[in-house]
């Protein structure tokens, strides 16, 4: 194989890694709040700092975009999205859906050894005594909570299309609302939840997992205007 061939097996892979680390760069800076929603991506900026061409970049920014992450806004380039107040609810109720779905599965589950190890694995930061004065670090162990729920549920597509709802940056956009009470408040519910799960009753399970969610979308409703990107005209 010639210099020249070997060349040309490289570049593409060599762009492919490059993207996905500037992919999962972004992301994760979108989801643990290094970017806030509405926040205009500078491409300059993201060049230099991470040392890579505009294509790269470019690239990154439309796989994020067809995640849900991103939005490209004409004359201001990728902006990380930022939901409206009926977008935030229309998604609260399709979530309400699929994780009552979950719930109840993983309670049926729970008599298989394997996903009940692995779902008590996951959720063991509920049982904390601990209070929950930092949002964002409660953001994070809600995220496991709820992800260990639909993994334990064994309904791939279930996983699929819940991963596609980009819970982390709902609950990121509307965590500047919570307070102390509210988290507490969460903490109890999810342990009920669980409890419920574990029991293996699938109803005690969704009825407590709707009860949960339903209670986040009415809060969410009653935060300030600020909290939410305009809605547009005819919205």
């Amino acid at each position: 194989m010639s210099d020249t061939d070997i060349a040309t097996e490289i570049r593409p892979t060599s762009r492919g890694t490059t993207v996905e680390r500037v992919v999962r760069h972004l992301r994760e800076g979108i989801l643990n709040s290094r970017y806030s929603p509405g926040q205009r991506l500078i491409e300059a900026d993201l060049t230099r700092d991470l040392g890579v061409s505009r294509g790269p970049l470019r690239e990154a920014f439309r796989r994020l975009s067809a995640e849900g992450l991103l939005e490209t806004v004409p004359n201001r380039g990728a902006l990380v999205r930022r939901l409206s107040l009926q977008e935030t609810v229309e998604l609260f109720q399709i979530r309400t859906e699929l994780e009552a779905l979950a719930a109840r599965l993983a309670a049926q589950n729970m008599a298989e050894p394997e996903i009940r190890a692995a779902f008590e694995a996951a959720i063991d930061p509920i049982w904390a005594e601990a209070p929950r004065l930092s949002p964002m670090a409660y953001l994070e162990e809600n995220k496991r909570f709820h992800d260990a729920i639909v993994g334990a549920s064994g309904n791939c597509q279930l996983v699929t299309l819940h991963r596609q709802l980009q819970l982390p940056l709902i609950m990121f956009q509307v965590s500047g609302g919570l307070t102390a009470d509210m988290l507490c408040r969460s903490v109890s519910e999810h342990r009920d939840i669980a409890r419920a799960i574990l029991d293996g009753d699938s109803r005690k399970a969704e009825t407590a997992l709707r009860g949960h969610l339903d209670r986040a979308t009415a809060l969410t409703r009653h935060m300030p205007a600020s909290t939410f990107r305009p809605a547009a005209t005819g919205d």
